[in-house]
């Protein structure tokens, strides 16, 4: 594993699109078309880079995004990016439904610092080799804050569970169901 570097940002974004793009949250907040998902996914690696930590398997197949909500500022930049992902990615009319759907998602979010799981995803033809867990197993060892992710595709939860993530909440949405995890921090004892 290797922290990812601004010259990164293709390869991650490849990943990303590539895994996410039958994702029913990726879905309903961009559609299906490849070129929407591949905007959402700049976003990400761009607000993450800047708010976050981004780390990429040795092989450059797999990747996984932190979001720091404490780094996490408004600045011109990320207002910049905003508005960037709602014209060219989600769309004017998709907006207000995208808001709705993040107010809820923050509504149940922690009022405390923590590291928000945004994304882990592996390229499609490497899925189910490993890539994921062991980028999960390295990045939650370097950890000391609580984690919380959401995702909307149950035959992941499984993966989360071994890795000692709770859901806490789900959320029915118009056409998917959203599932609320965290996992909180691993206390290495001091010798």
């Amino acid at each position: 594993m290797k922290k990812a570097t601004y010259s990164d940002q293709s390869i991650v974004v490849d990943i990303l699109t590539q895994a996410f793009c039958n994702n029913k949250s990726v879905n309903y907040a961009v559609g299906r078309k490849k070129k929407r998902i591949r905007r959402l996914m700049e976003y990400s690696f761009n607000l993450c880079y800047h708010s976050g930590e981004i780390y990429l398997s040795d092989d450059d197949v797999g990747c996984i995004l932190f979001l720091d909500t404490e780094r996490k500022k408004t600045t011109l930049k990320t207002l910049f990016w905003d508005l960037k992902l709602a014209i060219c990615a989600i769309g004017l009319p998709n907006l207000r439904k995208v808001l709705y759907r993040e107010n809820l998602v923050k509504k149940h979010h922690p009022k405390h610092r923590m590291r928000y799981l945004w994304y882990l995803g592996v390229q499609p033809s490497h899925q189910g080799l490993g890539i994921g867990s062991s980028l999960l197993r390295q990045t939650l060892s370097l950890n000391s804050l609580p984690v919380y992710l959401e995702t909307s595709t149950l035959k992941n939860l499984p993966l989360y569970e071994r890795f000692d993530f709770n859901v806490y909440k789900k959320i029915d949405l118009p056409s998917y169901q959203l599932y609320f995890l965290k996992k909180d921090p691993t206390h290495h004892a001091i010798c």
